[in-house]
């Protein structure tokens, strides 16, 4: 788990995968997207996750900025290790970046052992985006 904290507030993360060169115009539009379906706003949100190869990519940074949160970055290894809490694995996303999942899996990682999936992998032409709601959420 991250060093991430917490609290009654904020307590998602979303998790965002992007071609390299992607506009930040279309990783921000579908970031609002995924948290409008997880019917959260914005002051609900911990972070933004990813790979760590997009940890300089100025649209992942962008959507980071716009929410006024940190962004959080793990290596392929570390990501795959939360396939199997995956709900959409890929083997393209394998073959690619070494893991079976961006998104999902850099969210799951964020928010640690306890989260689960609010809103699975969703798709733009060129980025993915995931929530993840913190353990903090059950009862």
């Amino acid at each position: 788990m991250s060093d991430l904290s917490f609290d009654t507030a904020r307590h998602h993360v979303l998790g965002l995968g992007c071609e390299r060169g992607t506009s930040p115009a279309e990783v921000l539009a579908l970031a609002i997207e995924a948290l409008d379906v997880a019917g959260i706003g914005a002051a609900e949100l911990a972070a933004i996750a990813s790979i760590d190869s997009r940890r300089l990519e100025p649209a992942i940074l962008a959507v980071a900025a716009h929410f006024s949160v940190p962004g959080v970055f793990f290596d392929a290894l570390r990501l795959e290790q939360e396939t199997p809490r995956l709900a959409n694995p890929s083997a393209i996303v394998f073959a690619r970046v070494g893991c079976h999942g961006v998104a999902e899996a850099a969210a799951l990682a964020a928010a640690g052992p306890d989260a689960e999936l609010a809103v699975a992998k969703i798709k733009s032409a060129h980025a993915t985006a995931a929530v993840v709601r913190s353990g903090l959420q059950k009862a």
